[in-house]
C-alpha cells in the first residue's frame, strides 16, 4: 500500500535521485521533476524497472507555472501531494569582489525563487487535503555559516533557512509542516564543479579542494547521497510530525550550531 505521493524536483541525478529512490523504497509513489529531459528519462527508466511507482515532469523550478504543472502531474497521476521536495539547486563559486548581475540572478532564480514557487505550488494543493501534507527544503552547512569563495551560494542558502521558518509558522494550521536539510560535503557532480572553481582561483590541484574540505569531516569521510535520503525519509515520515521550521545540519560533523 502507498504512504502517498512524494514530488522530488532536481530528482534526474545526484542527491535529488538518491532523495527519491529512498522515498519509493520507503512505499510513496514518486514524481521526478528535472530541467534536464535527458538525466530524468534515464531516472524514470531506472525506477519502473525497479517497480516503483513513478511519473515525471520536465520543468524549470524558477517558472511557478512549471513548479504548478509539478504539482498537477503528481495530482494527476496518484492522486495526492503529501511530501513535496524542494531539492533542485546550483553553486557558484568566486569572491564576492567579483560577482556580476547574472552570477547573482541566476543564483537567486535557482535556490531562492524556485524553493518559493515550490512552496506555493505544494502548499495550494496541500490545503485541499484533509492530512496537509510536508515541504522539505534544500538548504546547506553554507546556510549556516558562510565560507571564502561561496558568498553568493551561501546568501541564499540563508534566504532558504527564512523562508522555510516563515513558511512553517504561516502553514501550520493547514498541517503544513516545512523542514529543510543541510548537507556538507557531497561527492557528487556539484561539488566537481565546485572543486574546479577552486582550482581557478586558488591554485590548487584538481581534486585538492574536496581532499582538504573532507579532512575537515568529523565523521572522516565524504557525504553520500544516501545520507541525506536518509534523513529526508525521516521528514516525509509520521515520526517529523511534530517537527517543523526547522533546518538540519546533516554534515558529518563540520559546521557545529
Amino acid at each position: 500500500m502507498s504512504k502517498g505521493t512524494a514530488v522530488i524536483t532536481g530528482a534526474g541525478q545526484g542527491i535529488g535521485k538518491g532523495i527519491a529512490e529512498r522515498l519509493a523504497k520507503d512505499g510513496f509513489a514518486v514524481v521526478l521533476g528535472d530541467v534536464n529531459k535527458e538525466v530524468l528519462e534515464g531516472a524514470v527508466y531506472e525506477f519502473e524497472n525497479a517497480g516503483y511507482q513513478v511519473a515525471s515532469l520536465v520543468g524549470d523550478v524558477t517558472k511557478p507555472e512549471d513548479q504548478k504543472a509539478l504539482v498537477q502531474q503528481a495530482v494527476d497521476s496518484f492522486g495526492s501531494v503529501d511530501v513535496f521536495v524542494n531539492n533542485a539547486g546550483i553553486a557558484h563559486v568566486g569572491p564576492v569582489l567579483e560577482l556580476q548581475p547574472k552570477n547573482l540572478d541566476l543564483l537567486f532564480k535557482v535556490n531562492v525563487f524556485g524553493v518559493v514557487y515550490g512552496i506555493q505550488a505544494a502548499a495550494e494543493q496541500m490545503k485541499k487535503q484533509p492530512s496537509g501534507g510536508k515541504i522539505i527544503n534544500a538548504c546547506s552547512i553554507a546556510g549556516h555559516q558562510s565560507f571564502p569563495m561561496m558568498g553568493l551560494y551561501s546568501a541564499t542558502k540563508f534566504a532558504v533557512r527564512g523562508f522555510t521558518q516563515a513558511a512553517a509558522k504561516e502553514l501550520a494550521k493547514d498541517h503544513i509542516t516545512v523542514n529543510a536539510y543541510c548537507p556538507g560535503i557531497v561527492g557528487t557532480g556539484m561539488w566537481e564543479r565546485i572543486d574546479d572553481a577552486m582550482t581557478k582561483y586558488q591554485g590548487t590541484k584538481k581534486g585538492e579542494a574536496f581532499n582538504q574540505a573532507v579532512e575537515s569531516i568529523a565523521l572522516g569521510r565524504s557525504e553520500r547521497p544516501e545520507d541525506i535520503a536518509n534523513f529526508v525519509s525521516f521528514l516525509a515520515s509520521s515520526d517529523s510530525d511534530y517537527i517543523t521550521g526547522q533546518s538540519v545540519l546533516v554534515d558529518g560533523g563540520i559546521v557545529f550550531n
